[in-house]
């Protein structure tokens, strides 16, 4: 990756007089390090990019109260782009001038395909955004480190529930019609190509909108057994709802990017049964300590703030870009990422394991399933064929 001796930044004191401070790095300073971050914190995927944000800066408030690392406070600067790709670009150019160390934490799909040919051009890590498409797993690309697992697995888990555990295989979908929902897409029609099914019906929404009617009635004309939905949570609740008030029976599958919190606010008591792959462990289980690390850190940080999928996916996000920092040590530059990642070697964040290759730059392929309860919240699931899970199908 390509380094810069040294840089200038000029800050002012609080008598307003202007100094020049000197950074051995893009973002390093004797007392910080500067991550930027370009994501929705406004707009109908706003909450989406304000959970990223928080988990990012509960992690680093964690390690900054024990004194920072070598001496080094984390910081971010984060900039809203309202999850549309225009801003995006505008945001990226801006943290890259304002050198930043690394991008980390941005949300989306066709934000990110805007934000990463500059990120490539530029030489400027990009860590851990907030989505599981296919083209950021590329292995030519030499920025991206992605922590998440990919769309095509998710989809994979929510086909094979689907048709092994409760032998339904009239499966439609809807998606936002856009590079992320096409990617959804994709996941669904390769992991129903790969059982010899095919979908029985699509339908799609704009980005940014809960423009979702006309594809509620197209939808239903499918009889479809379940409905997988990429999309985030306000279409997607918009849908389930007005779904269950014409009396659509269908098994209702979404995302992880959906927002889980957000998603379950929405629906409220219409909630009841609908099935959320996630791709970070259960927040408020004691399965690994990760957790208990994340809800710690999220109340010190942040006492009013939910647990939730997001805000710990960003959390780890921090984790991973705090483990960087120390394994780079007291000479901090951003050739240093790949030297410490892309070794194969297994890295655990308190149970919460990572593994990157010279040609690997994901990070985890854990999928986990997850389904709103009666009182409108998540469980964990192995399965949909339990008992207990059909009475919150059937409740639907």
């Amino acid at each position: 990756m390509l380094l810069v001796s040294a840089l200038t930044m000029v800050v002012y004191t609080t008598s307003g007089e202007a100094i020049e401070e000197m950074a051995a790095a893009p973002g390093v300073y004797n007392d910080r390090i500067v991550f930027g971050q370009s994501a929705a914190l406004s707009g109908p995927a706003g909450e989406l990019g304000k959970g990223i944000q928080t988990g990012i800066l509960s992690a680093f408030k964690e390690v900054n109260k024990n004194g920072g690392i070598d001496g080094r406070r984390m910081e971010l600067l984060s900039l809203d782009d309202s999850y549309e790709p225009e801003a995006a670009i505008l945001n990226t150019h801006r943290l890259i001038g304002d050198k930043v160390f690394a991008l980390i934490g941005a949300v989306g799909t066709p934000t990110s395909k805007s934000a990463v040919p500059i990120t490539e051009k530029y030489d400027v890590p990009y860590i851990a955004p907030m989505t599981g498409a296919e083209f950021l797993r590329d292995n030519e690309l030499q920025t991206v480190i992605n922590l998440r697992a990919s769309y095509y697995q998710e989809t994979e888990e929510m086909i094979e529930r689907l048709t092994v555990d409760l032998g339904i295989n009239r499966i439609a979908i809807l998606y936002q019609d856009d590079s992320f929902g096409r990617a959804g897409l994709q996941g669904v029609l390769l992991a129903l190509e790969k059982r010899g099914l095919s979908t029985v019906g699509m339908g799609t929404f704009p980005r940014n909108t809960i423009a979702v009617k006309t594809a509620l009635f197209d939808l239903r004309s499918t009889r479809a057994e379940a409905v997988i939905i990429v999309g985030p949570y306000k279409p997607t609740a918009t849908f389930i709802r007005w779904a269950r008030h014409i009396g659509m029976n269908s098994v209702f599958m979404t995302l992880s990017f959906v927002g889980s919190n957000a998603l379950a606010n929405e629906l409220g008591n219409q909630g009841t049964g609908v099935v959320v792959t996630q791709v970070v462990p259960f927040p408020t289980d004691d399965t690994i300590p990760a957790s208990a690390s994340y809800r710690a850190a999220l109340n010190e940080y942040d006492p009013d703030s939910k647990p939730g999928f997001i805000s710990f996916e960003g959390y780890l996000a921090g984790r991973l870009a705090i483990y960087v920092v120390k394994q780079c040590g007291k000479e901090v530059d951003r050739s240093c990422i790949d030297r410490v990642l892309r070794t194969g070697r297994r890295i655990d964040l308190e149970g919460f394991t990572l593994r990157y290759g010279k040609n690997d730059n994901q990070g985890s392929d854990r999928v986990f399933l997850t389904i709103i309860d009666t009182d409108g919240q998540y469980v964990p699931i192995k399965s949909l064929t339990s008992g207990k899970i059909m009475t919150k199908l059937s409740a639907r």
